[in-house]
């Protein structure tokens, strides 16, 4: 279906690619892994022939039809969800239109006209609207948001709305660029089931382990500028990743051996006539030898020890009798919740049941009509929120917000932490002002390690961090002292650290205390919430 041989590609004055090679074949499952910069996207632009490769080739199957979700950003016409969803936006005009222009180029037999033919014929058909509403449920839109305005809604509910027409198309091959980012729970767990049993292949660039483990069979990692594949899911990779290395090291240990025994020959007896012969057939020898190159090392998480808040009280924080409603719209009516010192948290729940509303009320943050909250003995609370910016002073520099943090932290520390979160060299001394929403979402996250609050309050901690940023977060978590209670789309994130799962849902709060897996067991999970996704 895909086919990459030889590829050679430079950006920037940099070398992604050199002699690489990458096999997509019919309904396979394959991860595209790296660290951020690798060359992930660089790629899917050369598939997509947004990009020419400087040497090989890159060739698909003349009628594949290739569907690729790009990170759209926010709606700017009078378009509907609805027709985001079935390519009434746009997508059908502009595929007539080349449709026109190739059949008067007469170049009606190429793969271009037959792939656009393909996804003008998906987008035409009568069902097309049924279809897209059935997905456009499963990824968490209501029937009353089909004919809202995309320009009403955030990015991350337009990107949802191009999803659904991607997957409406079905095509042979789905690229798909971070897919989970803007996704709650139960939405990414129907997108997962939904992509097991989906009849074209799947390219997937993601930082989601356990999405990637319950869906891919074959991984490449990009390294040492090569494609590397590896047979099974993101777990096999990693463990056949440590063992590859393992091999290579030592074969690397090896040969560096044996020339040096070699050398030490040749310097002690290559001016000695009765062995200057034998010295110089070793020195030979050594330079005809395929050198093992040193393999670098895999990447590890960073470990680092986390200061301890300060201790509170047992009953942390409380709620009483909380009735919140955004205008006719009643989130929670009487609501009664403890949290207890300790206690990891996880809030889930189909997507508007009111997780960040209840979180928010927990910070402090949001006023409700009727209730108490109450604060605990010597609270220290930190708010983590989906709103990163407002936190950080845009004059300060990288550096100078994480040493402000702490006034007890040296510089070298810090500067180790903000490498572990990638920033990196000049980085540091970068504004806060200029910085990516990834980049806010690590400094946010550094400022709350090197100074914890007793109560950590944090919705979708993990948004916009690389799978080893992840680990590293999950490692300084681990090691916290304090009361945690979050949100999160991260089921790897999710079974790490929960100890206690509230579902949230119609206004209803139920504790479970014990971890996810605890609760997918008394509770079949999100069962109907799930069977209100999928059913026809």
């Amino acid at each position: 279906m895909l086919t990459i041989r030889k590829l050679k590609k430079t950006l920037g004055g940099r070398t992604l690619f050199e002699n690489a090679d990458l096999q997509v074949n019919y309904g396979e499952r394959v991860a595209l892994v790296g660290p951020n910069g690798a060359g992930k996207s660089t790629l899917f632009g050369l598939i997509l022939k947004r990009d020419e490769p400087d040497a090989g080739s890159i060739d698909r199957d003349e009628w594949t039809m290739v569907g690729h979700l790009a990170q759209e950003g926010e709606a700017t016409g009078e378009e509907t969800v609805l027709d985001v969803a079935t390519g009434r936006a746009g997508d059908l005009e502009s595929l007539e239109k080349r449709l026109a222009e190739l059949e008067a180029a007469g170049d009606v037999a190429s793969a271009e006209y037959q792939e656009a033919t393909n996804k003008h014929t998906a987008l035409s058909d009568p069902k097309v609207e049924a279809r897209a509403k059935k997905i456009l449920t499963g990824l968490g839109y209501k029937e009353e948001d089909y004919l809202r305005k995309a320009k009403e809604l955030s990015g991350g509910w337009v990107m949802r709305a191009h999803l659904a027409r991607l997957l409406v198309m079905e095509p042979d091959l789905l690229l798909l660029d971070e897919p989970t980012n803007h996704l709650d729970l139960v939405s990414l767990l129907w997108l997962q089931t939904y992509l097991k049993t989906y009849s074209g292949a799947v390219l997937l660039i993601s930082h989601d382990r356990e999405f990637m483990d319950e869906i891919i069979e074959t991984v490449y990692e990009i390294a040492d500028q090569k494609l590397i594949q590896y047979t099974g899911n993101y777990t096999a990779f990693l463990e056949q990743r440590e063992q590859r290395y393992e091999q290579q090291n030592a074969a690397y240990k090896n040969q560096q051996k044996q020339i040096a025994h070699l050398q030490e020959f040749v310097d002690r007896f290559r001016n000695v006539t009765s062995k200057a012969a034998q010295a110089q057939s070793k020195l030979k020898e050594i330079e005809r030898m395929e050198l093992v190159e040193k393999p670098t090392p895999p990447r590890k998480p960073f470990r680092f020890q986390i200061p301890q808040p300060p201790r509170g009280g047992q009953r942390v924080i409380s709620l009483e009798g909380i009735h919140m409603a955004y205008g006719d719209r009643v989130v929670y009516r009487g609501l009664d919740l403890t949290v207890e010192r300790g206690e990891r948290t996880v809030l889930v729940g189909p997507n508007g049941a009111g997780k960040s509303t209840l979180l928010k009320i927990l910070a402090g943050v949001l006023e409700f009509q009727q209730g108490k909250r109450n604060e605990g003995h010597q609270l220290k609370l930190g708010y983590f929120s989906q709103h990163r910016a407002a936190t950080l002073d845009a004059n300060k520099t990288v550096l100078e917000e994480v040493m402000a943090s702490n006034g007890e932290l040296t510089e070298n520390d810090a500067r180790a932490i903000l490498g572990s979160f990638l920033f990196r060299k000049d980085e540091i001394y970068k504004k806060t002002g200029v910085l990516s929403g990834g980049e806010k979402t690590r400094l946010n996250l550094i400022k709350f390690l090197v100074d914890p609050p007793n109560l950590l309050l944090m919705d979708e901690p993990t948004t916009h961090l690389d799978i080893l940023t992840v680990e590293s977060l999950i490692l300084a978590l681990e090691k916290y002292e304090g009361t945690l209670v979050f949100i999160s789309h991260d089921v790897h994130f999710i079974r790490k650290l929960a100890t206690k799962v509230l579902h949230v849902n119609a206004g209803t709060v139920t504790g479970y205390p014990g971890g996810y897996d605890y609760f997918l067991e008394k509770t079949g999970g999100f069962a109907n919430e799930r069977a209100a996704l999928t059913a026809d």
